[in-house]
């Protein structure tokens, strides 16, 4: 009888690190693609070679797609899609396959906000951030992971948040936090089932500057500021290094990992 190591082969890499880092041949999907996070994560696997298809659902992408085909030459494409509606996750991913003629990075970006705590929180609202945040999230997991499953490789990175760690103050959104702490051990658990076949990562960034904090009162964000070790919330374009990182081969080694980038919030 003879020994057979289940030992699996290392991935053939390039000297360059920065050819590691290249997108050029790539196909990727952003949910959220309209929104500050979004968008320059998009633009960043653009610069790198990827073709990009922008997710939206109330603020049309259309002209940002456009905007990726002048800056970078690459393909670039908006869908309107509700990720918490999975026929229309399904019809989306199949019409990206058909038009881009695969997929090979599925990034999970979509989420709203809680606006209250746990107790205050209404139903309707409480079942809204789930639906998005959580389900919607998973939704794009499941139709994208059986496409990589298929192919036999394949790249999922979710955003979840700082929040899925620690328990933000002054605002109360116990939605929102369980929600992304639920999205971060679901990121976990399916690079451990996907392991054969496909890396899943996730990348939990702090207080950044865009739309959705945009309407928060300048006391909230002042205690915010108190309570980070950096004092200052994000420019969106600080997070583009990390999932450039996790969506390319620099990162072959690197599944069920949380990136956390949060100007050192939950590190006090």
């Amino acid at each position: 009888m003879t020994n057979q190591s289940i030992k699996r082969p290392n991935p053939p890499l390039p000297d360059s690190v920065f050819a590691m880092f290249s997108m050029k041949g790539r196909v990727a999907i952003i949910t959220g693609g309209s929104g500050g996070i979004g968008y320059e994560v998009a633009r960043a696997l653009a610069e790198a070679g990827a073709d990009i298809a922008l997710w939206y659902n109330s603020s049309p992408a259309e002209k940002l797609a456009e905007t990726l085909v002048k800056d970078f030459g690459v393909r670039a494409k908006a869908y309107k899609v509700a990720v918490q509606v999975f026929e229309q996750v399904q019809a989306a991913i199949n019409a990206v396959v058909a038009d881009f003629g695969g997929l090979d990075v599925m990034i999970a970006n979509a989420g709203i906000p809680s606006k209250a705590g746990g107790l205050d929180d209404r139903l309707e609202d409480w079942h809204r951030v789930v639906d998005v945040d959580f389900s919607g999230a998973y939704y794009c997991a499941r139709v994208a992971g059986e496409i990589f499953r298929k192919q036999g490789h394949g790249n999922l990175i979710f955003t979840a948040s700082m929040s899925g760690h620690a328990v933000n103050v002054p605002q109360q959104q116990a939605c929102y936090n369980a929600c992304k702490a639920g999205i971060i051990h679901l990121a976990k658990s399916l690079a451990v089932e996907w392991a054969d076949f496909a890396r899943v990562n996730s990348v939990s960034p702090g207080y950044i500057d865009t739309a959705i904090s945009g309407d928060c009162p300048f006391e909230m964000k002042e205690a915010w500021y108190g309570l980070t070790p950096l004092k200052r919330d994000a420019d969106p374009r600080e997070l583009k290094g990390v999932y450039l990182y996790l969506a390319s081969d620099a990162s072959t080694y690197t599944t069920g990992a949380d990136i956390v980038v949060d100007g050192g919030y939950t590190c006090r």
